[in-house]
């Protein structure tokens, strides 16, 4: 990949290059701190992740074997009548790392009618097994998130700091001293310029006076 940057001409473009390859160092750094401190956390979150899908599961078959029990004694009509007119909501606590915001935890609001069918025994604990399968779920789904999101964020932060590693800072270090090489043997040149303009305009030597003056 080609980087198009224009690099001033002199001792102008040397200071040029000298800022930017501090600058790329100073972001290779803190591109480095970033994923220090991202990939441990990442770690929690798919640890997290991974509980939550286990009590998701487990909450899943707790309400299956309740909501069967009801649809054997009740019949289908009873999962109508217990369930609540209000919708559940979901508040989500949200956390930032380095940059990167993602779901910390969730919560669940459930209404708390009771249900309106209650001869049968079964009713109360599917409704229950059913708001904790949902709860967990919710849960699951805000970890599976976290997860996303720093992985994505992970990804991104590799990028950019293999673009510095392997295109912007070894181009800034070869124009660099491709530069310093070239004034390098500009100055020289100067300095062998200006050594034969002294010479030229220096007055002769006493040796070269005396020759001189034995010259037939």
């Amino acid at each position: 990949m080609a980087i198009n940057a224009r690099v001033p001409p002199g001792r102008a473009g040397r200071i040029w290059l000298r800022r930017r390859l501090a600058t790329a160092n100073r972001g290779r750094e803190q591109l480095d701190r970033k994923l220090r401190i991202l990939q441990p956390e990442l770690q929690r979150q798919r640890i997290r992740a991974a509980r939550s899908q286990e009590a998701w599961e487990a909450a899943c078959e707790r309400s299956r074997r309740w909501t069967t029990r009801v649809a054997l004694l009740s019949g289908e009509d009873a999962f109508r009548h217990a369930s609540p007119d209000e919708p559940a909501r979901v508040r989500l606590t949200w956390a930032t790392s380095m940059g990167v915001t993602y779901p910390r935890s969730a919560e669940l609001s459930v209404p708390t009618d009771p249900p309106q069918v209650l001869d049968d025994a079964a009713v109360v604990p599917a409704v229950e097994a059913a708001g904790e399968a949902l709860l967990a779920g919710v849960g699951t789904a805000a970890a599976d998130e976290a997860v996303r999101r720093i992985e994505a964020e992970i990804a991104v932060t590799r990028r950019r700091l293999r673009a510095l590693e392997d295109r912007w800072l070894p181009w800034l270090t070869d124009r660099l001293a491709e530069l310093e090489q070239a004034l390098e043997q500009a100055e020289h040149e100067d300095g062998v310029r200006l050594r034969r303009a002294v010479a030229i305009g220096r007055p002769p030597t006493a040796r070269g006076s005396a020759e001189e003056r034995s010259a037939p």
